[in-house]
């Protein structure tokens, strides 16, 4: 067994994925956000839902949903979970032309779902750009960060500032 502390590694120091059979099943619920920023023209098109490809809102609600699922087959050191529940809100700014993503992930289980709630919030991101990308070339999805977390060993964590999303 590894010592604690960098547990992802076996005393050779080859990467591995850590054994949680023994840790104790809690809740546990990460929220994850992150910002998408687009011209005045695609933020209104977006908003009117006048994208060609469809709903832009909706299409990357599932896309976030898809990519919590999924995060175990992205993140090489992930465990596959069995999800609880997966929210996905959106809010517009249209003063400066910004989307802000939001996920809460949830799970009964030995490991945590951060990752999962991180995935979330890109897959909802990237696809605001693919189904934008044949309008505004410059959009950028950014800022994606772990804003919370409960359950585990570890307790609750909060990101400075963190509050309640109004969306949930």
């Amino acid at each position: 067994m590894a010592k604690q502390g960098l547990t992802h590694f076996d005393p050779a120091g080859r990467g591995r994925m850590v054994d949680v059979t023994a840790k104790k099943s809690t809740q546990r619920v990460a929220v994850a956000r992150g910002t998408v920023r687009v011209s005045p023209e695609t933020f209104r098109r977006i908003q009117d839902r006048r994208i060609e490809k469809g709903d832009v809102l909706g299409v990357a609600q599932v896309a976030g949903i898809l990519a919590a699922k999924k995060t175990a087959d992205l993140i090489p050191m992930c465990h596959p979970l069995s999800l609880t529940g997966v929210e996905m809100g959106f809010t517009l700014h249209e003063e400066d032309c910004r989307i802000d993503i939001e996920a809460r992930v949830k799970t009964v289980g030995p490991t945590g779902v951060e990752m999962e709630a991180l995935c979330a919030v890109m897959g909802a991101g990237l696809t605001i750009y693919d189904m934008c990308k044949a309008v505004d070339r410059g959009i950028t999805v950014s800022e994606v960060r772990l804003v919370y977390k409960h359950g585990g060993k570890s307790g609750e964590y909060r990101a400075p500032g963190f509050r309640e999303s109004v969306g949930f």
